[in-house]
């Protein structure tokens, strides 16, 4: 499960994805098969979320890495490649790589 917390040292990913609003549904389809199948299972691997605009024209990706190590392992391994790329025949993204600073729930 995803938790955002300073205290927990996660690499954390942000990629948002510009999608054609005619491909929005197939780029998800894509980055949860590419999930399912092989970014869960890489060492290291702690959670991600998956979110759509309601424009259509974004798909945004957050996710949660032990290191920025196990992140590298799991890019550079050829079983994921294929979805990466076909993601880029429909899709261009802006990848971004955070460590959480502060959260802030509300004021009771």
């Amino acid at each position: 499960m995803t938790t955002i917390s300073a205290d927990n040292h996660y690499f954390t990913l942000i990629n948002v994805f510009t999608v054609d609003a005619m491909q929005q549904q197939k780029l998800i389809d894509l980055l949860t098969q590419a999930t399912e199948k092989s970014v869960r299972h890489a060492d290291g691997f702690i959670s991600s979320g998956l979110h759509r605009s309601l424009d259509g024209t974004k798909v945004t990706m957050y996710a949660q890495w032990r290191s920025r190590e196990d992140y590298n392992a799991m890019r550079n391994d050829p079983a994921g490649t294929q979805y990466f790329q076909q993601a880029l025949e429909i899709a261009s993204f802006e990848p971004g790589m955070y460590e959480v600073v502060k959260t802030f729930l509300p004021a009771v």
